[in-house]
C-alpha cells in the first residue's frame, strides 16, 4: 500500500533529524511511505541520508528513502512536511548568550526568552517563512509540523502570514512526566498528566498515576521541599564538575533546578521544563542558585558527539542491531499517523494559536496544551484558567509574541528594538539595550529579516 509523502526540512539537523527518520521507519502504519530528506547542506544531507538508509534496511526497508537539497524536487505534492532548519545555529547562539550578557542582561540560556531570543526569533521567523513559501508553492495542501525555535514566536508567524495548516511541537512536557516520574519512583507510563501554558513554560494542572488514582502534585511539591533541594555549595560543585562531560552533563541539566524549586516552593505551581527553559521567563532566576551552566556549550558539544555518532553508524561495518531501536516519546510521527489513518489518539502538548483554550490567555497567541487528533486534525484542550502568578507571567511574553512577528513581518527594526528593551531580563538601559541590538544586527545582518 502506498503511504504519504512526508518531507524533512533540515533533515541533516542532530537535533531532531535521526529521531524523526526512525519514528516513521518504525511505525508500521507509515509502511509504504515516501520519506523524502532536504536540507540545502549537501554534506550534512549526505550523511543523514546514509543513516536513515542503513536504519530503514535494517528493518526490512518499510518506507522509500529519498533526497534532495532542491526544495522543489522534496516538497512537491507532501502530503506533511517536518521542519526543524536553522543555519549557523551555535555561533549564533553564543552571540545572543554573550553579548547582551556583556551589556547587563540577566539571560539564563539566551534561546527562546531574554534580549537574545528576539534575535534568534528574528532568525528563525525569516527562515521559516521562506521554507513556507515553499510550502505553498509546491505542496498547498501539505501538514507541517514545526520544531523550529523559539516555538511560540515562530508558530505565530505562521499562522499570522502563510496560509499553511500547522502545528508546533515540542518535547518539553512528555521530558517533564519523565523526569518526575522517575523521581517519585512511579512509571512514566503510570502517569496521566495534563498541562498548560506557552511553550517552555507550561505548568502541570494534572499529574496522576492511573493505577491508584492518586494525585500525584502534592507528593511533587513534597519532593521539592526537601533539604537535598537547597543546593548547597557542595552540590554546586559537583554540578559544575558534571557539566564538562556531556553524559553526566545531561543528567544535571534534567536534575539540577534551584529555579524550578523556588517556584514550586513559593507558588506551589509544578513547571513541566527546567531551570535553563523556565528561568527564560522570570526576571528573578539569576538571583535563584549559586550557578547556572553555560547551556550554549554544553549543547554545542553535545550536538558534534551526535553527529560524530550518526556519521560512525551510517559508515561501520559493525553490525548494529538498529532494529531494536524502537519509537522515540516524540508525538510528532503519531501525529502523521493518526491524521494518515483516521486514528484518534491523545497528544501530550502542541502549540495553536489560543482560541478560548486559555481563558486568561490573549486570544490569538500561540499557548501549549494538550490535544487529540485524527483524521480531521487535531483538536486542541480547552483548559481552566492557567491563573496568577502564571498568568502574570504568561502576558509580557504574549506581548513580545506580537512585536516581534511584526517586525519580521513588516521588516521593522523599531519594533525589534521595542522587544529586546522591554523584555524581563534585558537591563534597564536603553542606551545598553540600544548597543546590544546594534551589535547584534551588525554581526547577524545576513539572517535578519531587515
Amino acid at each position: 500500500m502506498q503511504g504519504p509523502k512526508i518531507t524533512m526540512v533540515g533533515a541533516g539537523g542532530m537535533s531532531f533529524g535521526p529521531v524523526m527518520a526512525n519514528d516513521v521507519i518504525h511505525t508500521p502504519e507509515l509502511a509504504g511511505a515516501r520519506l523524502v530528506l532536504h536540507d540545502v547542506n549537501e554534506a550534512r544531507l549526505e550523511r543523514a541520508w546514509r543513516f536513515a538508509n542503513k536504519l530503514n534496511t535494517a528493518n526490512g526497508a518499510p518506507v522509500v528513502l529519498d533526497r534532495s537539497t532542491d526544495p522543489a524536487e522534496a516538497l512537491d505534492g507532501a502530503d506533511f512536511v517536518i521542519s526543524s532548519a536553522e543555519f549557523g545555529r551555535f555561533e549564533h547562539w553564543r552571540q545572543d548568550y554573550e553579548i547582551p550578557n556583556r551589556y547587563g542582561a540577566r539571560q539564563i540560556h539566551g534561546e527562546n526568552g531574554g534580549p537574545g531570543a528576539v534575535f534568534h526569533s528574528l532568525r528563525s521567523i525569516n527562515n521559516t517563512l521562506g521554507i513556507c513559501a515553499n510550502i505553498e508553492k509546491y505542496s498547498p495542501d501539505a501538514f507541517l509540523v514545526n520544531l523550529t525555535n523559539p516555538m511560540s514566536r515562530v508558530s505565530l508567524a505562521i499562522n499570522r502570514a502563510t496560509k499553511v495548516r500547522n502545528v508546533g511541537m515540542c518535547h518539553e512536557m512528555p521530558t517533564g512526566v519523565t523526569r518526575l516520574s522517575k523521581l517519585l519512583r512511579v512509571k512514566s507510563s503510570d502517569i496521566e498528566a495534563r498541562a498548560s501554558g506557552i511553550n517552555h513554560f507550561t505548568f502541570f494542572t494534572e499529574f496522576r498515576q492511573r493505577s491508584t488514582g492518586e494525585d500525584l502534585l502534592p507528593r511533587i511539591r513534597e519532593l521539592f521541599s526537601r533539604r537535598i533541594y537547597d543546593f548547597p555549595s557542595s552540590t554546586v560543585a559537583a554540578t559544575k564538575l558534571a557539566f564538562r562531560f556531556v553524559p553526566t552533563g545531561a543528567l544535571a541539566e534534567q536534575l539540577y533546578s534551584p529555579v524550578v524549586a523556588h517556584v514550586v516552593r513559593t507558588w506551589g505551581v509544578v513547571p513541566c521544563s527546567v531551570d535553563s527553559h523556565i528561568g527564560e521567563y522570570l526576571p528573578f532566576a539569576m538571583d535563584v542558585g549559586e550557578f547556572h551552566p553555560n547551556a550554549v556549550e554544553f549543547f554545542a558539544s553535545l550536538d558534534r558527539r551526535a553527529e560524530r555518532l550518526a556519521t560512525w553508524v551510517s559508515t561501520t561495518r559493525v553490525p548494529l542491531p538498529l532494529h531494536r531501536i524502537g519509537h522515540s516519546p516524540e508525538e510528532v510521527i503519531p501525529i502523521v499517523t493518526s491524521m494518515w489513518t483516521g486514528a484518534s489518539r491523545r497528544l501530550m502538548a502542541v502549540n495553536v494559536p489560543n482560541e478560548g483554550y486559555l481563558p486568561d490567555v490573549a486570544e490569538g497567541a500561540i499557548v501549549e496544551v494538550g490535544a487529540t487528533v485524527d483524521g480531521d486534525g487535531i483538536h486542541p484542550d480547552t483548559m481552566g484558567p492557567v491563573g496568577d502568578p502564571i498568568a502574570g507571567w504568561i502576558a509580557p511574553q504574549v506581548a513580545l509574541q506580537d512585536l516581534i512577528v511584526e517586525s519580521a513581518l513588516r521588516g521593522d527594526p523599531d519594533l525589534a528594538l521595542q522587544a529586546l528593551t522591554e523584555d524581563p531580563n534585558s537591563p534597564a538601559d536603553a542606551a545598553a539595550c540600544r548597543a546590544m541590538f546594534d551589535e547584534l544586527r551588525s554581526l547577524q545582518a545576513a539572517a535578519l529579516p531587515f
